[in-house]
């Protein structure tokens, strides 16, 4: 498909849906005021006030409504949207409910293997991956990564969506910059499609979220967009080989800081079930704000994650080394914020 002509079609679409994610918001912000559907402070929280939760419900519906759309319009493979609704729809479901009245640890986990079996088997499993003798096929091995992949992207981002507007601008950079390096690349209309519906719910979401949260994404809209943003850089990797690279690279700043604090913790034999506030992006929180940190992450994934980005899509730059390097960058920060340390 022409990238021109989807631009031209699928814009309009998605600021429609920015809308309508927007007026969501509203609905469900009501509702979680009326039904007390509040998040309390306590060990985990960066917030002091009791704020509603489930806002990321608007993110949910705006986009699995979007994605039959996308099938109808000749965008997106059925196989993928059964895949990526199935995989949404069951994690957007045990996050709803873990919201309202609480799901224990063992049964969510349960959902969130199962929901990400189901995703990467109707996507057909990890794409070749790019490395320096040419893409590689790592078969069954490969899948088992890419299912511990998928499930550590779900969780992280919900470890990660502890202050105002961070997982919401963190979703906004990954599925936006990959929608528009394939569109650059003439590549997959389905990675376009899907990585600009995932923003555009995001971007209707976002301003009840930052600078001043009125409502919080919740495990809904968090689970949801990891896993969703773990199963659109695989749908890149099949598309283009680099957009893979390129999709890991954009989500360091997530996956570098919730992955240095997890094995802090377990150095110091901390209980990793426990609530706590131990991350590097909650200290630098502490010490200058809300709005300036998730400016800065802000600020990082564009000015020096996108360009690299670029490189990795184009493959004009060496995979690997770029994305060791980045993550040596931002774990050198992380590690300064006091990432894993009370």
């Amino acid at each position: 498909m022409n990238p021109a002509i989807s631009l031209l079609w699928l814009a309009p679409a998605l600021w429609i849906g920015v809308g309508i994610a927007a007026v969501i918001t509203v609905g469900v912000r009501r509702y979680a005021l009326r039904h007390q559907l509040m998040d309390i402070p306590n060990r985990r929280s960066s917030h002091v006030a009791p704020t509603p939760r489930g806002g990321g419900l608007a993110i949910v519906l705006v986009v699995l409504t979007g994605l039959p759309l996308l099938t109808l319009a000749g965008w997106l493979p059925v196989g993928a949207l059964v895949g990526l609704a199935g995989a949404g729809a069951l994690v957007a479901a045990a996050g709803w409910l873990d919201d309202r009245r609480g799901v224990p640890p063992a049964w969510r986990l349960l959902v969130h293997g199962l929901a990400a079996v189901w995703g990467l088997a109707w996507l057909g499993g990890l794409p070749p991956i790019p490395l320096p003798g040419g893409p590689q096929d790592l078969g069954l091995a490969g899948d088992a990564l890419a299912l511990l992949y998928l499930v550590w992207m779900l969780n992280l981002f919900n470890f990660m969506d502890g202050i105002n507007g961070l997982a919401g601008v963190e979703a906004l950079t990954v599925a936006g910059g990959l929608a528009l390096l394939a569109l650059g690349l003439g590549s997959d209309p389905a990675v376009i499609g899907v990585g600009g519906l995932m923003a555009a719910a995001t971007l209707g979401f976002l301003p009840w979220n930052f600078p001043r949260a009125r409502i919080f994404m919740g495990d809904a809209g968090s689970g949801f967009l990891g896993l969703g943003l773990g199963l659109l850089t695989l749908q890149a990797g099949h598309a283009a080989p680099g957009l893979f690279w390129a999709g890991v690279l954009l989500a360091a700043v997530f996956w570098v800081d919730a992955t240095l604090t997890l094995l802090v913790r377990l150095s110091r034999r901390e209980r990793l079930h426990e609530a706590h506030r131990s991350h590097a992006y909650q200290h630098f929180a502490q010490r200058y704000g809300h709005t300036r940190v998730t400016l800065a992450v802000l600020a990082i994934n564009l000015g020096g994650l996108g360009p690299l980005a670029l490189g990795l899509a184009r493959e004009t730059l060496p995979a690997l080394p770029v994305v060791a390097a980045a993550a040596l960058v931002l774990g050198g920060l992380a590690w300064r914020g006091q990432a894993g340390r009370p």
